[in-house]
């Protein structure tokens, strides 16, 4: 009995190994393609989730399927004849589809295999029909070439490229020192330029002004020979703007006309002055009245007399 019980744990523990062998799991986002003892490597992929297999017999070969970032370097020449190095951000995954054939080609490490050759050949193919100047301003119309003609060759390979694009783009040192060059001419160039346009817009408004301060000296003059209370009036408008500025002041100022910019004793002067001329002018007697005629003398009144006859 006790031999039977021990038959039976070892055939347990038999059957259970053998059972775990037999069984093999696919993660999500991975293929398995099944290679036969005898009939090699089978057309079938087996997706995601758990299969049963032959123990000896047969093993699994997981693929990642899913789409892995690769970042590629490379050093070539463009149309001038410029050293230029670029780099690649590539997204890669396998054809499901041709997995088995994959494995059969380029085995499990197909990325390593492929990707980096046939990235140096297609930049050096397209960046050597552009110059240097049209990498950076056709920047986009390069990536879109690189990439097409990536995608195309890597089919040939069985591998599927979702994307690729340039990340990175540099020159030699020669050619940025002279690009750098270059650029600060330029703005040495507009520099001068700009000095030379506000010397001219300097002299403008210099002779601008000149003609305007002219024209106001001879409007101010023509007003004060028109006009001699025009000039009572600028003093009148400065001393009110004196006024308003000691106004604001925190401190006391007394101010005499003379500050102020009133002088009125100036029209004092002038009534003096003209006083004064009146005084000195030599004095006109009146001409004499004559002397009133003596009165008429009144005549007496007539008196008729008439003789008495005797």
């Amino acid at each position: 009995m006790p031999k039977m019980l021990g038959l039976a744990g070892l055939g347990a523990t038999g059957l259970a190994y053998g059972g775990g062998n037999m069984l093999f799991n696919v993660e999500g986002g991975h293929r398995a393609v099944m290679y036969h003892r005898f009939g090699g490597v089978q057309e079938r992929v087996r997706g995601e989730g758990t299969h049963i297999l032959l123990p000896w017999f047969q093993r699994p070969i997981i693929y990642d399927v899913r789409a892995r970032p690769r970042i590629i370097q490379a050093m070539t020449g463009s149309h001038d004849l410029q050293m230029v190095n670029i780099t690649l951000r590539v997204l890669s995954r396998p054809n499901v589809a041709k997995l088995p054939q994959i494995y059969q080609e380029l085995s499990t490490d197909y990325d390593e295999r492929v990707l980096p050759s046939i990235v140096n050949e297609v930049l050096k193919a397209v960046v050597a029909q552009y110059n240097a100047g049209q990498l950076i301003t056709q920047r986009e119309v390069v990536s879109r070439n690189i990439r097409a003609m990536l995608v195309a060759r890597a089919m040939e390979f069985n591998i599927v490229l979702d994307d690729v694009a340039i990340t990175h783009l540099t020159f030699g040192k020669e050619y940025t020192a002279a690009v750098e060059a270059k650029q600060v001419a330029q703005q040495d160039a507009e520099r001068a330029r700009f000095v030379v346009e506000k010397a001219m817009q300097d002299k403008k408004s210099t002779i601008i002004r000149a003609q305007g301060e002219a024209k106001s000296a001879k409007l101010i003059g023509d007003a004060v020979r028109d006009n001699p209370g025009f000039i009572e009036l600028r003093k009148l408008e400065a001393a009110r703007d004196i006024a308003t500025t000691v106004s604001k002041s925190n401190n006391r100022v007394f101010l005499d006309s003379h500050s102020l910019m009133l002088n009125v004793q100036d029209k004092v002067k002038v009534d003096l002055s003209v006083a004064e001329k009146v005084q000195k002018a030599p004095k006109v007697e009146p001409p004499k009245a004559a002397p009133p005629a003596p009165p008429a003398p009144i005549a007496a009144p007539a008196v008729m007399v008439s003789a008495a006859s005797p």
